[in-house]
């Protein structure tokens, strides 16, 4: 029997509300995260990776609104939840890294006091010892001195230490998922790996289920062990690591690695995506939102396109998909 996942997003549906229209921002996203799996988001600016994760949060935007489909952590659902349920779940439950950790974290709080506000709220600790846990929470994720610098604020730390200090917050609490969106954006090389191996190395320690949002695919490469290709609001492509490497069947997904300077010897070798991202708020959006800038397009592709199954292996929503590559073992001969 499949043990139930840590979190299943089901047909999730986002559209924001604007002067010039509707903007249809996700259309039937379903995805699925085990316990202990990282799952990352991939895909271009604007395709829907982080407005996922801030319907599962339920930190959209007021103009934003879900539409359709449900969330499941456990046996809530997010979406459905009511602001008292989603404020007992965020922090204990799940937790989420943010783009901008400079404008995350309160510029006049020191950052002690923040990760200690956390472990009172939802680790279940003690005014008294929030303080001690805080600064032995900054030593987890690397921080030297950390009871100086539980007393410094944001603006006193580099990137890469407010980062850490993010990171201790979302984990304070232990939580079952935590969503990491573009968690080494403005970092430099060295600190990404740094960063990227301390969320790694966390999520194992507490076997924490994590969804990694990132616009690079070789990082999600590197770090996931199932990815999700979005494009334009839609999953195009749900396939465990290795296999969507080896064997794309998405021409998106296909694009996206052709892209990828790791796939390149050379610069030379780089192949640009055709094309770009619809306008969302267009009334005549093909069901395939990647038909126009296809180049296998088929009379079919104006069908609706075909829903991901819960428990599909390799899913790809397309009509004239790339062929599987067949694996042939090799032939072992009698002795």
């Amino acid at each position: 029997m499949t043990p139930a996942p840590a979190l299943s997003v089901e047909g999730l549906s986002v559209e924001f509300r604007t002067r010039s229209g509707a903007v249809r921002a996700l259309e039937n996203v379903s995805f699925r995260v085990a316990k202990g799996e990282t799952v990352a988001l991939v895909g271009e600016s604007g395709s829907g990776k982080s407005v996922t994760a801030y319907a599962v949060m339920g930190i959209l935007d007021p103009a934003g609104r879900v539409t359709a489909g449900r969330a499941m952590l456990g046996d809530l659902d997010l979406l459905a939840a009511t602001p008292k349920e989603l404020a007992n779940v965020r922090g204990r439950k799940i937790a989420m890294i943010f783009q901008n950790p400079r404008t995350a974290l309160n510029p006049i709080r020191p950052v002690g006091r923040q990760i200690a506000d956390v472990l009172i709220c939802h680790g279940n600790v003690s005014r008294r010892a929030a303080p001690a846990q805080a600064v032995e929470m900054l030593r987890a994720v690397g921080i030297t001195d950390p009871a100086r610098r539980a007393k410094a604020y944001p603006f006193e730390m580099s990137g890469g230490m407010c980062q850490r200090v993010m990171i201790a917050i979302a984990l304070a609490a232990k939580p079952t998922l935590l969503i990491a969106d573009e968690p080494t954006t403005g970092l430099d090389v060295t600190t990404q790996a740094v960063i990227m191996d301390l969320i790694n190395d966390l999520a194992k320690e507490l076997g924490m289920a994590t969804i990694f949002i990132t616009h690079d695919l070789a990082l999600a490469g590197q770090r996931s062990a199932r990815i999700v290709v979005m494009h334009a609001g839609h999953v195009v492509e749900n396939a465990p690591t290795a296999d969507l490497f080896a064997n794309p069947r998405h021409p998106y997904t296909a694009e996206l690695i052709a892209a990828t300077p790791d796939s390149a010897a050379s610069l030379d070798e780089l192949a640009a995506i055709a094309g770009s991202l619809p306008d969302l708020r267009r009334a005549d959006l093909p069901p395939c939102r990647y038909s126009e800038r296809c180049p296998r397009k088929i009379a079919a592709c104006a069908q609706p396109l075909p829903l991901a199954a819960p428990d599909a292996a390799h899913f790809v929503a397309c009509w004239n998909p790339l062929p599987a590559q067949v694996v042939v073992a090799p032939t072992v001969s009698a002795a």
